[in-house]
């Protein structure tokens, strides 16, 4: 399959570009309250909120404000009601959609992705009808300056899946549960990589032409914007082109 790295390229780039900084900590903070939610404050035990620290240090979040955010999650604090949920539809080109969130208003958030879909040229779908084509995966992304031997003398025994050749860079795939081991593994030997995260990889893509690409892009983008939306997943593959 086509590598999530290079979904990777052009978000960095768009991120580097992105003036709207209160909209990142909006969105690693939603994350933090519900990793710790989910599982507890202790990093230790807790793969999500590990790595929801670890987004948000990069936005440069607050130490505070992260603090903060782990005691609404845990119920030290007060904090939003917020419910996640996965919207699942259509792009352009067909391409499957998958849109994470987090609300504390189900009914407006469905609205707002609804008409966004529909805007973008794609459609909302049924629950279930295109993520049956993702599997969750630990993704990490490390530059050539490694080899495929070197990853994989690592790799094999804490859990590596697969590796890619995506260009200029190795994309590693574990399953979510040797993430963090695998990390670990990985910085112990030196071996840092451009990125790590736990994301929804599809079995397989769609070949987008430069027209659809672009549309996919600018759909993306306005779903991103969204304050409710925390990731968005495709499984459209983008022409070499738009990476110039």
């Amino acid at each position: 399959m086509a590598g999530h790295s290079k979904w990777h390229n052009i978000q960095a780039r768009k991120s580097v570009q992105d003036a709207k900084k209160s909209k990142f900590f909006t969105k690693v903070t939603k994350e933090l309250m519900l990793a710790a939610r989910s599982g507890g404050a202790d990093t230790a035990l807790n793969v999500r909120l590990k790595s929801a620290i670890a987004a948000a240090k990069a936005v440069n979040l607050p130490k505070d404000k992260i603090e903060q955010a782990i005691k609404k999650g845990t119920g030290e604090l007060a904090g939003e009601n917020l419910e996640e949920v996965l919207y699942e539809g259509y792009g352009p080109g067909g391409v499957a959609i998958l849109v994470e969130a987090a609300t504390d208003n189900r009914n407006r958030t469905v609205a707002e992705v609804r008409h966004m879909l529909s805007k973008g040229g794609g459609a909302m779908g049924e629950s279930g009808c295109v993520s049956w084509m993702f599997s969750q995966k630990g993704v990490f992304s490390f530059p050539k300056s490694f080899t495929e031997d070197q990853l994989m003398e690592i790799g094999l025994e804490h859990g590596v899946e697969e590796i890619m050749d995506e260009g200029e860079v190795w994309e590693v795939h574990c399953a979510p549960a040797d993430f963090e081991p695998l990390r670990v593994a990985f910085e112990a030997a030196g071996m840092v990589s451009d990125d790590a995260e736990i994301a929804m990889v599809p079995a397989n893509v769609v070949t987008l032409d430069m027209e659809n690409g672009q549309k996919l892009l600018r759909l993306i983008d306005m779903l991103e914007d969204n304050e409710d939306v925390q990731k968005v997943h495709s499984n459209g593959d983008l022409p070499d082109e738009m990476l110039g």
